[in-house]
């Protein structure tokens, strides 16, 4: 069984936390702040974890953030950059501390996050900020859109992504991604691949709740725009592109037409038990003559209408590739999906149908019966 997330997090991250604390505030109970933190400690999960000591931090530390604050920054390590996978996920108490007590702070609250998102990031600590204190923060991020470490610029692109995966949504920036743009408007060319990869992450956010916005914008980007630029709008338009947005296909230069036709298809087995795999596939032709015209940029992705318990269908969408397609001659795209049971997606006996989405459009092209184990 693969290991949990907060299996990486046990009682010797409140150790290193207490030791850093007793470095930076005078006279600090660190017996009696393991023991607060300790308490009830294997029943949570990771963030509720980070949650119970962050609040226990609070009880330890003085009331005026002013003061707290400070003391929290003081207490970390020097930058290690050698820190990876779950390692720096030590800090994720200080940047919870930061956003659920340090709002009244705000310099004092904004130089520990610069600090804190060198080390870890300080995605989760900056939203309340960016609610609290919209406009001097969102003045801040512009300031940091141009700072010398990559992990100051993504805290720009990645604070403000309006659904950020494990955090609150940006309401205001759901409505209305504006601001949030003119952000992003300043790293699409940035350097770095981390932060470009944010960008689209959160150009990808915005396309769920405006994807005209997200297209013009992507189209602007891609017009102009190198292979790395293109590359990050490929990205950002994923979910759009996985939804047969025509809009957003066209940006791609996978314009529908109807040059491109359906000439075979399979999926195999017919029948599989649960914990086997499914592949699919099908063959497509440019009817056009050869030198008729340019290659037919072509999009393809699988579409496997999964039984749910209840018996009704739920759709999730598989890539296929991409291929430019001559005047006459056929390619063929295929894809095997595994069916065994995840704790993302769990499987269940019935008939599944399977579809092809061609540059949008969507054809059928077959189904499997899916046994029980």
């Amino acid at each position: 069984m693969a290991e949990r997330l907060r299996d990486s997090f046990g009682p010797e991250v409140i150790e290193w936390i207490a030791s850093g604390l007793e470095r930076a505030v005078p006279q600090f109970d660190r017996e009696t702040f393991v023991t607060d933190c300790g308490a009830g400690f294997d029943d949570l999960e990771l963030m509720e974890r980070g949650r119970r000591i962050a609040d226990v931090m609070a009880d330890h530390l003085p009331g005026d953030p002013h003061v707290a604050v400070p003391m929290v920054a003081a207490s970390l390590d020097p930058v290690d950059p050698e820190l990876r996978g779950m390692a720096p996920f030590r800090y994720l108490p200080h940047v919870l501390f930061v956003g659920a007590h340090g709002l009244p702070a705000f310099e004092e609250s904004m130089a520990a996050q610069y600090e804190l998102t060198k080390r870890f990031t300080a995605e989760f600590s900056v939203r309340p900020f960016l609610v609290a204190h919209r406009d001097a923060t969102l003045a801040r991020l512009h300031e940091w859109a141009a700072d010398p470490d990559p992990h100051v610029r993504r805290l720009v692109s990645e604070g403000t992504r309006p659904r950020l995966p494990w955090a609150p949504r940006l309401r205001e920036f759901v409505a209305d991604p504006t601001p949030v743009l003119v952000l992003l408007e300043l790293l699409k060319d940035d350097e770095s691949d981390y932060v470009r990869r944010s960008v689209a992450n959160n150009l990808n956010d915005i396309s769920k709740d405006h994807p005209d916005l997200a297209v013009e914008v992507a189209g602007r980007w891609w017009a102009d725009g190198d292979a790395q630029r293109r590359n990050l709008v490929r990205h950002g338009l994923r979910t759009l592109v996985k939804r047969g947005d025509p809009a957003a296909l066209a940006v791609l230069g996978h314009a529908r037409t109807d040059h491109v036709e359906v000439v075979a298809t399979f999926v195999e087995p017919e029948a599989v038990r649960i914990g086997g795999s499914v592949r699919a596939g099908i063959t497509l032709v440019d009817v056009r003559g050869p030198g008729s015209g340019p290659d037919e940029r072509t999009a393809v992705d699988f579409v496997v209408h999964f039984v749910k318990a209840n018996g009704s269908t739920s759709a999730r969408v598989f890539k296929g590739g991409v291929r430019d397609v001559a005047g006459g001659a056929e390619a063929t795209f295929t894809r095997t999906v595994s069916l065994a049971q995840l704790s993302t997606r769990r499987h269940y006996p019935g008939l599944h149908r399977v579809e092809a989405q061609v540059n949008g459009r969507r054809v059928p092209v077959g189904e499997f019966e899916l046994l029980a184990d």
